[in-house]
Order: C-alpha cells, then structure tokens, then sequence
C-alpha cells in the first residue's frame, strides 16, 4: 500500500529561506505568518494527510461515488467524516478574509497545504478546491449582499462550491454555451440548462452545495459577449443563512472516470433553478475567470502533487526491491542481488522525479506570493507587476506541471516494473488520477495557445520582458560566483534559447499565425525549463549561503545542490530541442490534407 510523508521541511526551506517571505510583512496577514506560526500550521496540516486523508485514497478509488434514485450522491466510506475534520480545523478558510470567518493567512500557505492534500487524497481535495474558487469569485465579484450570505458559510466548510461552465456541445469554446437565464422580476432569474463534468456537484459532505453557473440571460448577444455568471444554491438559503426550500436541479447521472473516483463528477441539470446574477450582466467571463485561474493554479499543484506522492513510494520500492547487480560490482554483497537503486536508468528515472518535484514546488511558492501580492499589496506599482507575473506564470505551471507530473507518475509505475501494473501497489492509481489534471480546467494546448498568443502580446509584452529581466539580473548578479557557476551557466544558456524563440515568434507568427500554433506547446515547455532552473538557481544560492554559514542540517543543502546540479546538467539542455522544434515553423506540421491522416 502507497504511503506519503508531507515534504515540510522542503516548504519551509523555501519560504524562509529562498523566497523570503518576511521581506512582505507590510502586507495583510503575511505578519500573522512568523516562522513559528507557518511550521506549526504546516505540520499540522500535514499530520492531517498523512493520518485521516491518505488512507481513503484507495478507498475512494475503489469504492467511489454512489448516486441514489433521488438523484443524491454519497461519498465514498470515511470522507463525510474526514470532510468534518478538515473543515473543522480551518483549512476551507486558511486564507479567506477574517471579516467572513476566515484566517486571513496568505494564500501561498494555501497553496502549499493544497500540495499535502492533493498527495494524500486528490479526490478529496477537489471538495474543498472548488470552494476556494468559489470563495475568490464571490469575493472579488459578488454584491455586498451575496457576500455577507454565502461567504461565511463556505469559509467556515459548513457549504462547499462548485463552478459549472461545461456543457455536452461546449468545452472550452464557452462562446457556443446554451443555459440560459429568464428574469424571474424580483431580481432572480430562472436557470435551464445542462452542465457536464461538474466536479463535486452533488454530495452528502455539507447540508448546501453553492454552484457558480454560466448562463445567457434572454436576449443577450451571442458568442462570449452575452455570458452572465448567476449563483445558483442547491438549496435556497432564508435571509439569515439558514436553509429553506430544495431548488430546481439536480445531479442527472455520474460520470464513470478514469480515476479520481472519489470525486462526484455529475451531470447537473437546472430546470428554471433559482440562481441571482454576480457582477455584470453580460460581464460573466470575467467573474468566472477569478474562478478558472485559481482553479488552473490548483491543477498545476495536482500535477505536482502525483508526481510527489508516486516518487515517494518509487524511492522507497527502489531502496527495497532486490534485482540484478551494480554495473560497477555488487553492492550489497551479502544480499542475493543489489537494490534497483544502484542501477543508473533507475537513477535517472528517480532524480528525474525529485528534481522536478522540487523546482516545482518553489515555482508554484513564488507564483502564489505574487499572487498575495497582487490582491493585497498596498503598492498599485507592485501590485500589477506581481498580477502580471501571475498571469504569464498561470498557464506554465498549469500545462508543464500537469504534463510532466502525469510522466512522472508513469515513470514510477516503471520503477515498479510489474508491480507498478497491479493494482494493490497504488502506482497505478497515480497514474490513473494524475492522467486528467492535462485535460480539464482548460487542456493543456489551450494553455500553450493562451501563453503564446495572449499571455505574451499582453500590453505590449510587459509580463514577458519584466520576467526576463528578473532572470537575466539574477544571472548577471552571480556570473562571477565560481560556485554559482554549475547553476548560472546552464540557466543563461535556457535564457537565451527562450529569448530566442519568443523573437521568431514575434517576427514570424504575426503573418503567419499558424507558426505560434505549432511552436505553443514546445514554447510552454521551454519557458517552463527556463523558470523550474531559475528556481532551482534560487535554492542553489540559499543552500550554498547555509552551508557557508555552518548549517546544521549540510546533508539537506549539500542535497539540494546535487540535485539542482543534475537539473541544470540533464534535464536543461531539453531548451535546445524546443527551441529547434519552435524555429522550424508550421510547415511540415499542416503539410498533409485532412484526408492523408
């Protein structure tokens, strides 16, 4: 049976150590966060995954979700009660404004226990995700009205949220969306239509289900212009936030998955269902894009999260599993056979994993305090530089973190060699889970075509230009550290590959719009091995810094160089191959009629 050990000291390495995160003390509740505070909370949270969420990872799997006739759902064996743990403890709240309940922490300690309960148990983890988006949604978007009712439920747990944009004719072109919304005349409206892939949209963990629903309100223009965002409860709250009558939807069907069987994934249909508009009329993307880019920044720590929990248990396989001998003469000669540890393809599988496990986590830190400082920085300077970081970084760490999380998952299957196959092993369950983080919240091509075809050209290249001046400094800062070298090197050589490419982009895309379409993806990529080595430049700096100052803990940092070492060394020169494969254009791609497929 799979295990998971909550990586804390790695979290705290990174806060404290690379990110800095005292320096953001003048910023709401990042005062709150002392070091003392962070290691608490964080190894409680992780007492809680490792202890309550994890053993019903298999449970959920196996036994899933269960729809009855009346068209309510039941969670798998356990989670109702684990659900009241979590919520109970102030983990839907951590980061929520304390006017409604919350803890008003910052969301990068979200962000970082999100990781722990993706690990443990990504399917639980979806009940409370969506929440938070809805959270932010409401937040941001919702009238005063809205707030004071819905947010303190949901910051407290005692309600969880859903988002419904999907529809069985429309996925992520939301242009072609059908619901559609009726004026009711007392400033509700009436909500028909159908939803698919709706995770958590029908359960027994909270006594209401609160769904953020896209519709077109009648006579709205067509196309993405005339969308609305209405909220839709499942049960119609009275005005003190108690709960009234049953509203008019339902879960018609549970979708049979792949994997994260844990979760309800539900057909829901709203038949004339009570729903009030949020924001704007017509204005419904921009409210549910609050919600999306929290849920996509959510998917890319899931994508981490697999492959963190699928390298733990390979790492343990691979130090256990005898099999053949070192190449370099037997290793453990009292044994019958060597640990597969010793076998350098088995080396190369698992550094591969740590690797980019670690770097990922430091991405997805740094990408949340930007994101603390976005919405909470006192600075209008400060704050739009870190939203513009935010948002060039959003769909990197949503596409390369998923893609990459979900290889890595099947390279520890194969560390298990046969056992990675059978079920009992948990491997293939990762597998399994991880498989459908590179498809929802927008696939991972659309990730790739956002960040080259919007993300880039947004005013005026600002993000890109602010990015590439911060690595390019960093990289000049430390040209001269002999030290630093293995690690600044290897990182300026991905610089310039990026660079490079985003120029032909820019002088060959432009009339030819097909050339960024068949470069997007290798561009993502590339970008994302340029910003995985510029974390890893980070964490070189802070380990060599802590050697040189006497750390008590050497084996910790002398680790984390290796292993940045073997980043820039064999997992780096991949910007070469992205960057010929981008320079190549479109040509030979689009080359064959439809018909010679």
């Amino acid at each position: 049976m799979p295990t998971y050990k909550a990586p804390v000291e790695d979290v705290l390495f990174l806060l404290n150590d690379v990110l800095g995160i005292e320096r953001y003390n003048n910023i709401p509740g990042f005062a709150d966060a002392t070091p003392d505070v962070v290691k608490a909370i964080l190894e409680e949270g992780g007492r809680l995954c490792e202890e309550v969420l994890q053993p019903l990872n298999r449970v959920g799997d196996t036994e899933g979700c269960t729809r009855h006739d009346d068209g309510s759902v039941t969670t798998p064996p356990g989670f109702k009660d684990a659900y009241r743990q979590f919520a109970d403890g102030g983990w839907v709240g951590l980061s929520a404004d304390p006017k409604y309940g919350g803890q008003g922490l910052p969301h990068t300690l979200s962000a970082a226990m999100n990781e722990f309960v993706a690990s443990a148990n990504i399917a639980f983890g979806m009940y409370p995700g969506l929440t938070q988006g809805a959270i932010a949604a409401l937040t941001i978007h919702g009238s005063d009205e809205q707030k004071a009712l819905y947010l303190p439920k949901l910051v407290s747990g005692e309600w969880l949220g859903t988002m419904n944009l999907t529809e069985p004719h429309c996925g992520t072109d939301l242009g072609l969306l059908k619901t559609r919304a009726v004026p009711n005349g007392d400033g509700s409206y009436a909500i028909t239509g159908t939803k698919i892939f709706i995770s958590a949209g029908e359960h027994d963990l909270s006594d209401n289900i609160i769904h953020l629903v896209l519709a077109r309100i009648e006579g709205a223009p067509e196309g993405t212009k005339g969308i609305s965002l209405f909220v839709v409860p499942k049960v119609l709250p009275t005005p003190d936030g108690g709960l009234g009558e049953r509203n008019a939807l339902g879960c018609g069907a549970l979708e049979e998955k792949m994997g994260i069987h844990g979760n309800a994934t539900c057909v829901m249909n709203y038949d004339g269902a009570q729903g009030w508009l949020v924001g704007e009329a017509d204005k419904g993307l921009r409210a549910m894009f609050t919600m999306m880019n929290e849920a996509r920044l959510g998917v890319g720590i899931q994508g981490l999260s697999q492959s963190e929990v699928a390298y733990q248990n390979a790492v343990t396989y691979a130090r256990d599993r005898l099999q053949g001998r070192s190449l370099t003469g037997p290793k453990a000669p009292d044994k019958p056979a060597d640990p597969i540890i010793v076998h350098p393809d088995v080396r190369r599988m698992l550094m591969n994993m740590k690797a980019f496990n670690e770097a990922a986590r430091a991405l997805v830190l740094w990408t949340a305090i930007k994101g603390d400082v976005s919405h909470r920085g006192s600075d209008q300077a400060e704050r739009q530089a870190a939203e513009d970081l935010m948002g060039l970084m959003t769909p990197v760490i949503k596409g390369v973190l998923t893609d990459t999380g979900f290889q890595n998952t099947v390279a520890a299957q194969q560390v298990y060699g046969g056992h990675g196959y059978i079920a009992e092993w948990g491997m293939e369950q990762f597998v399994r889970d991880a498989r459908i983080a590179m498809i929802y919240e927008g696939a991972n091509g659309i990730q790739a075509l956002d960040l080259v075809g919007r993300k880039l050209a947004a005013n005026g290249g600002r993000a890109v230009m602010a990015w590439f001046k911060e690595v390019g400094e960093f990289v000049s800062e430390h040209k001269d550290d002999e030290a630093m070298a293995p690690y600044v090197g290897p990182l300026k050589s991905g610089l310039d590959a990026l660079q490079q490419a985003t120029m032909w982009f820019m002088q060959n895309a432009m009339a030819k719009p097909d050339n960024a379409g068949a470069g997007s993806t290798d561009y993502m990529h590339l970008m994302g091995l340029v910003a995985l080595g510029y974390m890893w430049a980070q964490m070189a700096r802070a380990s060599l810094a802590a050697l040189d100052g006497g750390a008590e803990n050497a084996s910790f940092h002398e680790t984390k160089l290796k292993t940045g070492r073997y980043y820039m060394e064999r997992v780096m020169p991949e910007a070469q191959a992205h960057l010929a494969r981008i320079t190549s254009g479109a040509d030979s791609l689009m080359a064959l009629d439809a018909e010679s497929f």
